[in-house]
């Protein structure tokens, strides 16, 4: 039990770190905050943070309920899932800017914390899809386990974003551009192995009706 919790909880930090990426989020908050001074770097880093906190908990806790809300079965969703996060984590690997990462122009500091930082910098449909994809069909320990490691993601990203001038000063741009690519192939790996999952369910599924019918 205690082994398999501690591959689950390394599993689940693995894959929101991947999405979330604390290090490589840091220069797209410089180019959004440039000029400010570093009370308002704070504050809107903090309020980002804990917005994208209640969107991804939100989605977390209740993403059960919207699977049968919209009677969306776990195959379809872990193949639809492992697609959108192959799909970023293919753009990060080619260079390219990924949705998730995407910011319009915006001029005032709450909009910033709000769009683009908490959705879809943080909060982005890669990170929605890592944690209902974590606690479908969990128990309530594992489900508390996701929650914890989110809460700690959430903080590594507050801890960068608040620090963001140190963090590139001190890593590099050469370097960060380096984790955000490996960053992209974790994230394309995950996804591959969501799809795998998805259509071994299917198949499953189809073997359990026909010895049943």
């Amino acid at each position: 039990m205690t082994s398999e919790l501690l591959t689950f909880s390394v599993s689940v930090f693995a894959g929101f770190f991947a999405v979330m990426n604390p290090v490589a989020i840091t220069p797209v908050f410089l180019g959004l905050v440039n000029g400010e001074s570093e009370a308002t770097k704070k504050r809107i880093a903090k309020k980002a943070c804990l917005n994208a906190f209640c969107i991804v908990l939100f989605f977390l806790i209740l993403g059960k309920y919207i699977f049968e809300l919209f009677e969306i079965t776990i195959p379809a969703f872990k193949i639809t899932g492992g697609i959108l996060m192959f799909f970023i984590g293919f753009q990060m690997l080619m260079s390219n800017k990924p949705k998730i990462h995407g910011h319009p122009e915006v001029n005032e500091d709450d909009n910033v914390a709000i769009s683009p930082l908490a959705i879809p910098i943080l909060a982005g449909p890669g990170t929605i899809v890592t944690a209902m994809n974590d606690v479908t069909d969990a128990s309530p320990l594992y489900i508390g386990v996701v929650i914890l490691i989110l809460a700690l993601m959430i903080f590594l990203n507050y801890l960068a974003l608040s620090l963001s001038d140190i963090v590139v000063r001190t890593v590099g741009v050469n370097l960060i551009a380096v984790v955000g690519k490996l960053m992209g192939l974790i994230l394309a790996i995950i996804g591959c192995g969501m799809i795998i999952t998805g259509i071994k369910l299917v198949f499953f599924e189809h073997q359990i009706s026909a010895l049943l019918f």
